[in-house]
């Protein structure tokens, strides 16, 4: 209660009669009175001022109330007012959701974009709408037929868009199942309590066959006279809306092909196929964001021929040889010719046809050639150089639209009828040193032969036929001259052999025809002698290799070096020098075995004589390692653990040996006999080189302690070592390193 003011009421809907508040009545007034937006239930007892509702109120008729009040003397004259009063009506849930249609319809394409809805469901709800009584929430109830466990569809909870899932737009199929029902929930209070209200309803939808498909192969003939651009093909997106573009699938200098907004692919250009045959491009369909609606489409373009290519003749002028002895039908030659037209088809056969022949002596028709190969052929008897030496052919070459001259050339050449013949049957001696250099010319030959100059028949090669079982000679034939030139092949030796009787024969490239054979008229003879020269003395081998252990004795012989004097001089060795490896002195007393197991003597000269000649040879020797050396700790990293030791820290430790290791190293680690060391240390082996280290417990002091190790390399003979290793117990930084 309280004195007449301006007030505002909030009042549930359907909530039933109520009192709301009192006023007062202040002196001289003696009731109120209430006029406004009353409905038929809400009032004021006058004498009272007690204002009540006299039933129930509902927000979906009316949301506020607007009264006013005064108060009133006893003559009915207004005291005080009139004053606002304001009544705003809450909702309750008291509405269900309800939907806009009693059944909806959809279509939607196979191999549609998963998440991109095809149709919307719409609800609406009588409350409140900036309440929860009014917000919406729908879900798929149920699946018609449902042949996989993840459901096809999906519908946005919020928006009511229905769009294919993930499974759905992979296996969605109209030749497997064209027609789904799905029963789609709508609930109010955002769906998130079991009182909210429920409606459902059911959503028939479609499947049908995808728009979105790449078209057949396109065919385009090459060199279109078409005004361009030129429609070739569409494409069309499931979706509305979509932008499209190409991309192409080779890094071409262009692409000449476009497409426009509906989908329409266009060829901008004349193609040319002898430039390129085929073209594969992709063709993609985006959204306003510039993302990816469907997937990209291969585009697949052959590029037809059309006779537009003319013959070509290979070459400018073909030449042939023909013998003299060729007879009727023999096979001359080929001519040959190309067209860039398609292979195998009619636009690139060629056929071919002499059109002329010049001289046409002794007839004009010596030559055929076949139609379809070009192979050239004589019709007659054999040719005769003395009738003609060349012959000149015009071949007609043509395909079914175009033609060409290509022009030939028949050489008559002569056969090899004659054989060479030396101009000296004996061309004497020549008395070279054995050491004359190789390569030296000793002496010329010449033959002639009687068939045409310049030919493989009139052509003489040289070759020693008796005489040089060992090559040691060679002749070299000027082709211009004929002349021979013999030259030393191979270095000569007196004391194997002092002289060469040469027997010489001149032969030619070209085979002899039937019937002629070479002979003495084509052999010559041709003597050297060799003369001896004081050579230095020869070693039996120019490198001497052998191995020895490193703690070999001094004075040791490791070695025999052999040479001879081939002139059978005496030989002695004057002495052996050690070149230095890597700086240490090998001739030192005890030889040491180095990181480099190869020593190679190269100044080291073991030095044969007589009386004016010397000769050097080198030394190999391999030093064998010796198990000498004890094996080690590596002190690369100090041990330490960090203080207060906690129990079960471990730290890695490696045994090294500076003997050579084969292949791989085999230590044995193990503690001391010693009661501290066992008690207070454990070592485990971890592989053949490294070991764990650890403490037994936890009561160590911030210090150093020697832990005694026994190192063992199982070498021949196996060494063993006893090594006090120092281990620090420290406090550590953040980083576990002592401070």
């Amino acid at each position: 209660s309280g004195p007449l003011k301006d007030m505002d009421f909030s009042v549930q809907e359907e909530g039933g009669p109520r009192i709301l508040h009192q006023f007062t009545l202040e002196p001289p007034a003696e009731s109120f009175r209430m006029s406004g937006e009353k409905a038929g239930i809400i009032d004021i007892e006058a004498r009272t001022g007690i204002l009540y509702i006299n039933g129930s109120l509902d927000w979906e008729t009316k949301q506020v109330h607007k009264l006013q009040v005064e108060s009133l003397d006893g003559s009915g004259n207004i005291v005080k007012g009139p004053y606002a009063v304001t009544i705003y009506v809450e909702d309750i849930n008291d509405n269900p959701p309800e939907f806009d249609q009693k059944r909806y319809f959809g279509v939607v394409r196979r191999n549609s974009r998963p998440g991109k809805p095809f149709m919307y469901v719409h609800a609406t709800d009588r409350d409140d709408p900036t309440t929860p009584h009014a917000q919406l929430s729908y879900s798929i109830l149920h699946h018609f037929p449902n042949p996989y466990e993840k459901m096809l569809f999906q519908i946005d909870n919020v928006t009511g868009a229905i769009s294919p899932s993930r499974t759905g737009s992979y296996y969605l199929d109209p030749q497997k199942q064209d027609t789904f029902t799905l029963v789609v929930s709508v609930k109010d209070m955002a769906g998130k309590t079991i009182n909210a209200f429920t409606s459902s309803v059911d959503v028939i939808i479609l499947v049908r066959e995808s728009l979105w498909k790449a078209p057949a192969t396109i065919h385009i003939k090459e060199n279109s006279t078409q005004v361009h651009p030129v429609n070739i093909s569409k494409v069309q997106s499931n979706e509305p809306g979509v932008i499209y573009d190409i991309f192409e699938k080779e890094k071409l200098p262009r692409l000449p092909f476009s497409i426009n907004e509906d989908g329409v692919i266009y060829v901008t250009e004349p193609l040319d196929r002898e430039e390129k045959d085929t073209y594969t491009f992709f063709v993609v369909s985006k959204d306003n964001q510039g993302e990816l609606v469907d997937k990209p489409l291969q585009i697949h373009v052959i590029v037809e021929d059309i006779n537009d290519n003319p013959p070509v003749c290979q070459q400018d002028l073909t030449v042939i040889e023909v013998q003299e002895n060729e007879s009727g039908g023999s096979n001359l030659g080929t001519v040959f010719a190309t067209d860039m037209d398609k292979k195998d088809t009619l636009n690139s056969r060629l056929q071919f046809r002499i059109q002329s022949q010049e001289p046409g002596f002794p007839s004009d028709n010596l030559f055929y050639i076949q139609q379809d190969t070009g192979v050239l052929q004589l019709t007659g008897p054999s040719l005769s150089k003395r009738d003609s030496a060349k012959y000149f052919l015009k071949v007609l070459v043509k395909d079914r639209k175009f033609e060409t001259i290509c022009d030939v050339e028949v050489h008559v050449i002569d056969i090899n009828d004659q054989i060479p013949i030396f101009e000296k049957s004996d061309y004497g001696s020549v008395t070279v040193a054995e050491n004359i250099p190789v390569g030296t010319v000793l002496s010329e030959i010449h033959a002639t032969d009687g068939d045409e100059p310049n030919t493989g028949s009139s052509l003489i090669i040289y070759q020693v036929k008796e005489g040089d079982p060992n090559n040691t000679f060679i002749i070299e034939t000027d082709s211009e001259t004929n002349q021979g030139f013999i030259k030393i092949n191979k270095a000569l030796d007196f004391e194997t052999m002092p002289v060469y009787n040469l027997v010489i024969n001149a032969t030619n490239p070209e085979p002899l025809v039937p019937g002629v054979q070479y002979n003495s008229s084509s052999l010559t003879t041709f003597k050297v002698f060799v003369t001896n020269v004081d050579e230095p003395p020869v070693f039996l081998h120019p490198v001497y290799k052998t191995e020895v252990s490193e703690d070999i004795p001094v004075n040791t012989l490791v070695m025999t070096v052999e040479a001879y004097d081939p002139e059978g001089d005496s030989v002695r060795v004057s002495k052996i020098v050690l070149k230095e490896v890597q700086g240490k002195c090998l001739a030192c007393g005890k030889m040491l075995f180095l990181q480099k197991s190869y020593l190679l003597v190269e100044d080291g000269r073991v030095v044969g004589y007589n009386a004016a000649q010397k000769s050097k040879a080198f030394l190999v020797l391999q030093l064998r390692d010796v198990n000498d050396n004890p094996p080690q700790i590596a002190t690369d990293n100090p041990t330490f653990f960090c203080y207060p030791v906690s129990g079960g820290e471990k730290t890695l430790i490696q045994a090294t040996d500076a003997d050579e290791q084969f292949f791989y190293s085999k230590f044995t680690f193990s503690l001391a006999d010693e009661m501290n060391a066992r008690n207070n240390w454990e070592i485990s082996k971890v592989n053949a080189t490294h070991a764990y280290l650890s403490p037994k417990h936890a009561n160590f002091e911030e210090k150093t302690y020697d832990v005694p190790i026994i190192l063992n390399d199982n070498g021949n003979p196996p060494l063993e070592n006893k090594i006090n290793h120092k281990v620090s117990i420290c406090k550590c930084s953040s980083e576990n390193s002592c401070f």
